[in-house]
């Protein structure tokens, strides 16, 4: 029987000047409206154990939005806002259900910078996705194709700490059920092969770290010289030799303090 499912698929994306520039004001904006939501929340709670709707919360953004010391809200999407309240609401929610912690702030270092879309918030047409404020759809590398038929529900903006930027459609999709089978096999994790099936069949170790190992070597010797790595991950070129080069590597200390307790 098939089943009907929600599904985030997850791509890289490459904004132009104007889109990164309009994403991160929008990224600030959504942190900024969800910190001053919990601080009036937490206030609110901790000192009258009085508890603040959504509803509450969406007529203080307006207010907010009319002085002059947060009147920038207005330049980004107010769904975007919408929806960073909404998110608090649910944080509340499981917060009172005793099935999360009590919301923490988000922190501009720590925190993942992200903004979610809903439908009135973008355009999708013939496999180009547009976003609110913005003029040009954006260059995604579609890795993998859509459901087909399907369009996307909401979609998540996000930027990690390397910088890279990442956009997640949320559609619908059909799940059918694998086929029924009686066969069954056994799976046992070895060391000179990774996998040995009970069939008798051994998966070879590819030993990526092994065949790596030298590139490691150079990687961790440039950063430890505050040369950094090029933007591929290379090692910078070097006019000398490495000074890691031919160095065996130090004996573990666990054996070390093993040996010195044996009587």
């Amino acid at each position: 029987m098939t089943r009907q499912v929600k599904r985030a698929f997850k791509y890289r994306f490459y904004p132009i000047g104007e889109q990164a520039a309009e994403l991160s004001r929008t990224f600030g904006c959504v942190r900024l409206v969800y910190n001053k939501a919990l601080e009036e929340r937490t206030r609110a709670w901790y000192g009258e154990q009085r508890r603040i709707s959504y509803v509450q919360s969406s007529a203080a953004l307006t207010q907010w939005k009319k002085t002059e010391e947060l009147a920038f809200l207005a330049e980004v999407s107010s769904v975007l806002l919408q929806q960073a309240l909404r998110h608090l609401q649910t944080a509340f929610g499981n917060f009172f259900a005793q099935r999360a912690k009590y919301p923490r702030y988000k922190s501009r270092k720590k925190s993942r910078a992200s903004a979610e879309y809903t439908r009135s918030a973008f355009t999708w047409r013939d496999g180009a996705l547009t976003l609110a404020k913005m003029a040009e759809p954006l260059d995604i590398r579609w890795s993998r194709p859509l459901p087909e038929g399907t369009e996307p529900t909401t979609v998540t903006v996000s930027r990690d700490a390397a910088g890279r930027w990442f956009v997640s459609p949320l559609c619908e999709d059909t799940i059918a059920p694998a086929p029924a089978t009686a066969n069954a096999v056994g799976l046992d994790a070895g060391i000179t092969s990774l996998v040995t099936l009970s069939t008798g069949e051994k998966i070879t170790n590819p030993r990526h770290e092994r065949r790596d190992r030298a590139l490691l070597a150079r990687a961790a010797c440039a950063v430890a010289q505050g040369e950094g790595l090029g933007e591929r991950g290379e090692s910078p070129p070097r006019s000398g030799p490495c000074a890691c080069a031919g160095r065996r590597p130090a004996p573990r200390r666990a054996a070390q303090v093993v040996d010195s307790a044996r009587p």
